[in-house]
């Protein structure tokens, strides 16, 4: 059996934050701002995940208030997330990803983050796909205050 899921998610950009998407940290002096490392990217694609699973999001696993998040890893929190499909009998095939930002330039980073998404999730590179995109200086993304994601994943089980 197959099934598709899809995520999203956007932080804001902030002074004083490292800047983390798919797991990699990247020079720029702005960082998102959330409980976690804030990488939106491995959010939208946890979010897929458990979506097509039909499990829920990854507020419901980890909560903005619960303090052991603090800060967390989210390449960690993807993994436990890949953890829970499996203990439910289903396994990612694929994964499409776009990170929505008018800065930093991401090609430099984007194989490093598909190394980094495929050794979590257990998959070949082959079937990562990380993209970017800016919005020509429209909305939030275009003003440079905030980075979004979307991914869209397969599973089957």
């Amino acid at each position: 059996m197959l099934r598709i899921g899809q995520g999203y998610d956007v932080h804001r950009l902030v002074e004083g934050r490292k800047l983390i998407l798919g797991g990699v940290e990247i020079d720029y002096p702005l960082g998102l701002l959330g409980h976690s490392d804030a990488d939106v990217l491995l959010h939208a694609i946890s979010d897929a995940l458990l979506g097509a699973a039909a499990l829920g999001d990854i507020g419901k696993y980890f909560p903005d208030t619960d303090g052991k998040y603090c800060g967390a890893d989210s390449l960690l929190l993807l993994k436990d997330v890949v953890n829970m499909l499996k203990d439910n009998g289903f396994k990612p095939v694929n994964i499409d990803a776009t990170i929505i930002a008018q800065k930093p330039k991401m090609a430099p980073h984007i194989e490093k983050m598909r190394e980094n998404i495929a050794s979590v999730v257990g998959i070949d590179k082959e079937f990562i796909n990380v993209k970017a995109t800016t919005e020509e200086g429209l909305g939030f993304t275009g003003e440079e205050l905030g980075i979004a994601s979307t991914a869209i994943c397969l599973i089957e089980k």
